[in-house]
């Protein structure tokens, strides 16, 4: 698995060619996106390199279903994501400016923004509270996951029999991650150091 927008529009392509074993990427959720909404208004909300690439273009012309679909690159919503997962708050003012581009009302008002980076997700809660108006956000870590799962079908059943659950970071889990995803503070968690 590929956890990265950015990565993902970029290397996902030529991997699926050189390999024979299966790559899940981390892509802008277009097709959900496009499906769930009323309005056929939804922006793509990523780093400015994914929404840059031809892979995230390509993704709106095979599965935009005649929406109109605006592309928003962010430039500090990342950071912001860490800094709050670090216990420094961000204004509400600087989480704002980098969304507001995502909000359009022009006839057809934006109703749902994909969130196209994996980091963003982890502000889901006060995006939702600042937004201009309500819309639905969409975090693909759901469907990604689901994909994994399936293509491990497999492998699960093996696994299942006395099983335990890693996770493996490149630096400490924060606890807000860890809870996240079910995993209480006292089970373990392997870190790699780069």
């Amino acid at each position: 698995m590929i956890a990265c927008n950015t990565a993902s529009t970029i290397a996902l392509p030529e991997l699926r060619k050189k390999f024979a074993v299966p790559f899940v990427g981390t892509v802008p959720a277009i097709k959900p996106a496009c499906a769930a909404s009323q309005t056929r208004r939804v922006a793509v909300l990523g780093t400015e390199a994914t929404v840059k690439r031809e892979y995230t273009r390509a993704l709106i012309r095979d599965h935009g279903q005649g929406c109109e679909v605006d592309l928003v690159g962010s430039k500090q919503l990342a950071t912001y994501a860490e800094a709050e997962l670090r216990g420094e708050p961000v204004s509400d003012a600087a989480l704002l400016a980098e969304i507001d581009p995502c909000f359009r009302d022009d006839g057809n008002r934006t109703d749902t923004v994909v969130l196209a980076c994996t980091h963003y997700p982890l502000l889901i809660a006060r995006l939702e509270q600042i937004a201009p108006w309500p819309v639905n956000f969409i975090d693909p870590a759901p469907a990604i996951a689901r994909r994994v799962a399936n293509l491990l079908e497999g492998v699960a059943a093996v696994a299942a029999k006395g099983a335990t659950r890693a996770i493996f970071t490149s630096g400490t889990a924060p606890a807000a991650i860890l809870t996240r995803f079910g995993i209480r503070a006292e089970q373990p968690v392997y870190s790699i150091t780069p």
